[in-house]
């Protein structure tokens, strides 16, 4: 499937489709999605046609699948996990007379959809004309509760808006498995999800009434699910209903006569859950139980909530931009699509989907804990302590995979849905031990944020010191290098299982650190798990020696050993068609070159950056800027926090609209299969820690604020240590500001500074003159149709 790039009106609270766009159908169908962490609905239409991936998902729920080696090794997983599209309740068929509505057939007179950030609803009109001349508005708002976490609902009316008489029209609300899914995506492309075909197994189908209840079971992964439906109909003249329920099908049916210029209103309310171990009567009685209360509360109830919830996390969440009504726009979708994947979670993982989606097959990577925590832990800090708190759990799995490897503590996977290492490619696989790491530095920041010493006590110190065993035992001492760690994938998957990759052994070196430090709050942690003085010791050295490449001849860092030696990629005669390169070139070609996929030492840089000088820093952009071709959604958002850093105050502005809008205009040409989470994600970053100058090391709120020419103002705001820290940014000062809490000390550009509830004004410093950088031909920022390479 070829996806066309989309376009949308700016407007600063909402995303509008105007028109039918074919080429651009799947794309629309995720950016539209809704979701609340536990159950995700793409943006497809209510009739099922036409559509490009029909996607209702629930979090952590999938089936597995055998991993096929050409030649097979030991430690290689054997079994896939795919994320299945479960029971598709967002089905409303329309038939006016005996014609079915099908925006591909007939005329459509008018056609607007809007995702409303603020109420956090999908509202539809179309007005439609049928091959026989009737015509009729059909008018949806559909929702997916953010406070009832199982709970889902879509308000459809009909109006009948010719002025030919009395229309006979009928509705077929459905639960379907089982649908016919296609992924979306070409089958050459190793990122599409995995097929499945017909993974949903019935036990139960009950329908009575107006409700209607699904049970099904995987084929292999034993999980259970259940779907629910009910419905409330305002009818203007007669109608009859009828219901009926099959194994894979339960429809319930309203045929209704519509006198000229009348409507019919039908509310559908939707619940949903699973289990691995529950029956299939408790789910029917947990989904039913779940429908009968939100049906008492009524449509207009759980549109109040909606807006309840979401105006108490946008008091947080949003950032103001002037100057650029497109970015803005594209920041708070991301915003938006970031907490859908976080709040209502609760102890499953956030796929690098989020829920909107098969791509990736559904898996968690370390997206979650180096892209979207570092967002949560500032603006919704309970989703944070939920995603670790699932990290936790998958604990003993870990363990066992450290063990199988020959390792000690914990090996986290680099791409699972429950815990279990699912990766069939070793190099950006098993290989790619920095997740370990990145999960450290999770817990690392959310307890520095939060102050929570329950979850250090019960879940975070383990998680450290666990991660930190992994690395005691994975790297080795050398008498000339120090503490050196062979063999891995940092997260530039174009150089793969090389040593002393930069950004793996900082994040380790951080790691072994907070580790030593949690024994020490945590005594009663540590004696548990059997920790010695001596192991304490042993990770103390480790981090205190840990090698760190350095090219004294150019005078930057090796992003892992000798890459600075390696042969130059020859990027002129590379065609702009031939990118990603993963698709066009042999691996072995691409991991003996100096090409980078991603930002992997520029990501140290900002995560690491107080292992680093400024000068050093500077160097170290300038000659990596010129060796990435940002292949991964995930470079983005990271060059362009080190490039305001570093000076390039323009070059950040570019990469921060690429981030933002990565799928709004579709820059990777994938988006059909699920939004980039972590792009999305990125574009908060960017504009708190690229613009902001936002760095949490070692417990401190540090502030280095500068703004590229074309904002004008940048605002937002930071939950930390139980205080609301609002930053104003203009051109040449920054206002901060305690919305409540106690007076906090923080740094800005190097001087300490307490903010308390009346306004601070400080001077910004001009930024530093920088030579300009330059990318591979081809790879300047995507934005805007500035003719980069798709």
């Amino acid at each position: 499937m070829t996806e066309g790039r989309p376009s949308f009106p700016v407007e600063p609270w909402s995303l509008t489709e105007i028109g039918l766009d074919h080429a651009s159908l799947g794309v629309h169908e995720s950016v539209f999605a809704l979701a609340n962490g536990h159950i995700g609905m793409r943006g497809s239409f209510e009739e099922g046609e036409p559509i490009v991936v029909p996607g209702t998902y629930l979090n952590g729920f999938f089936e597995e699948r055998p991993l096929p080696y050409a030649e097979a090794g030991y430690g290689f997983p054997e079994q896939g996990q795919t994320v299945v599209n479960v029971t598709d309740g967002k089905l409303v068929r329309l038939l006016v007379g005996d014609t079915p509505l099908d925006l591909d057939y007939g005329q459509i007179v008018e056609h607007r959809r809007t995702l409303d950030l603020r109420r956090g609803v999908l509202r539809r009109v179309t007005e439609w004309r049928s091959p026989n001349g009737r015509t009729v508005t059909v008018t949806s708002t559909r929702l997916v509760s953010l406070r009832r976490r199982s709970i889902a609902a879509i308000e459809y009316s009909v109006e009948c808006s010719d002025d030919r008489g009395d229309l006979y029209v009928a509705l077929q609300s459905d639960l379907l498995a089982n649908e016919p899914v296609d992924s979306g995506t070409e089958g050459d492309d190793p990122r599409a999800a995995a097929a499945l075909r017909r993974p949903l197994v019935n036990e139960l189908a009950v329908g009575r009434g107006q409700r209607a209840v699904l049970v099904h079971r995987t084929r292999r992964s034993k999980l259970r699910m259940a779907a629910g439906m009910d419905h409330v109909v305002d009818v203007p003249d007669t109608a009859t209903q009828d219901m009926e329920a099959g194994e894979d099908l339960a429809r319930f049916t309203l045929a209704a006569r519509l006198p000229q210029g009348s409507s019919l209103k039908l509310v559908k309310y939707l619940s949903y859950g699973w289990s691995s171990r529950r029956s299939a009567a408790a789910l029917r009685d947990q989904v039913e139980g779940a429908l009968a209360t939100a049906k008492l509360a009524g449509f207009e109830r759980l549109m109040r909530e909606q807006r309840e919830v979401l105006d108490a996390h946008w008091a947080l969440a949003d950032v103001e931009i002037d100057g650029d009504d497109e970015l803005q726009q594209a920041v708070r979708i991301g915003v938006f699509h970031v907490l859908q994947a976080g709040l209502r979670a609760e102890r499953q993982p956030i796929p690098a989907k989020g829920l909107t989606g098969p791509g990736y097959d559904g898996h968690t990577f370390w997206d979650t804990e180096t892209y979207v925590l570092p967002v949560l832990t500032y603006i919704a800090p309970d989703a944070v302590r939920d995603a670790l708190r699932w990290r936790h759990s998958t604990l003993d799995l870990a363990r066992s995979r450290a063990r199988e490897l020959g390792r000690q503590g914990a090996a986290f996977p680099w791409r699972t849905i429950r815990g279990e290492e699912t990766s069939g490619y070793w190099p950006a696989g098993t290989a790619a031990f920095h997740i370990n790491a990145d999960i450290a530095d999770a817990v690392v920041r959310y307890l520095h944020a939060t102050h929570d010493e329950e979850f250090e006590r019960d879940f975070g110190a383990e998680l450290l010191i666990e991660t930190a065993r992994l690395w005691a035992s994975l790297g080795h001492f050398d008498a000339e290098d120090g503490f050196r760690i062979d063999g891995v994938t940092g997260p530039d998957e174009y150089t793969a299982v090389v040593d002393n990759n930069v950004y793996t052994n900082l994040m380790a070196q951080r790691n072994l650190r907070e580790a030593a430090a949690a024994v020490e709050r945590q005594p009663d942690v540590a004696g548990r798990l059997e920790v010695t003085e001596e192991e304490v010791a042993h990770w103390q050295r480790a981090a205190r020696l840990m090698r760190v490449p350095w090219d004294p001849r150019l005078g930057v860092h090796m992003q892992s050993e000798a890459f600075t030696h390696h042969q130059e990629w020859d990027f002129a005669a590379t065609p702009p068609d031939h990118y990603p390169l993963l698709l066009h070139y042999p691996y072995f070609e691409i991991y003996r070159k100096q090409v980078v996929k991603q930002a992997d030492l520029v990501m140290a840089l900002h995560l690491r950056g107080d292992a680093f000088t400024h000068e050093e820093k500077v160097a170290d952009f300038a000659y990596y800027e010129a060796r990435t071709v940002r292949d991964s959604s995930l470079s983005a958002a990271q060059q362009a926090v080190v490039a305001a850093e570093t000076g390039h105050l323009e070059l950040a502005y570019d990469y921060w609209g690429e981030a933002a809008l990565t799928d709004l205009q579709n820059l990777h040409g994938n988006a059909g299969h699920g939004l980039h989470i972590a792009s999305l994600a990125g574009g908060w970053m960017v504009a708190v820690a690229g613009f902001g100058g936002m760095r949490d090391h070692d417990g401190r709120l540090l502030f280095s604020p500068r703004l590229p020419s074309r904002i004008e103002r940048l605002a937002f705001r930071l939950s930390y240590q139980g205080r609301c820290l609002q930053v104003t940014i203009e051109k040449e000062r920054t206002t901060y500001r305690l919305r409540d809490g106690e007076p906090l000390d923080i740094h800005h550009h190097g001087r300490r500074v307490t903010v308390d509830d009346t306004d601070l004004v400080l001077d910004n410093p001009p930024a530093p003159e920088v030579a300009p950088v330059s990318q591979p031909p081809g790879a300047a920022p995507r934005r805007r149709g500035n003719g980069r390479r798709d």
